[in-house]
């Protein structure tokens, strides 16, 4: 499988500064959640261990941009 494209965090802000419809994983462990205060808006929080199970949760009719540390 060929790797994910990756975007900085600059070119995100600037994807969301123009409107641009994606949906955004927050895929950090729950410890990590609980130790930062960023949140991204809208996010959808999914620990990457239950990511299979929370699939129907993630809209298909537009880009995902996963989020992790």
């Amino acid at each position: 499988m060929a790797d994910a494209p990756r975007i900085t965090v600059e070119e995100l802000k600037k994807r969301m500064d123009a409107g641009e419809d994606f949906t955004v994983i927050d895929i950090r462990n729950p410890q990590a959640w609980m130790e930062s205060d960023t949140m991204l808006p809208e996010a959808i929080r999914v620990p990457l261990d239950k990511l299979e199970e929370n699939l129907p949760r993630i809209p298909k009719s537009r880009p995902v941009v996963a989020y992790c540390t």
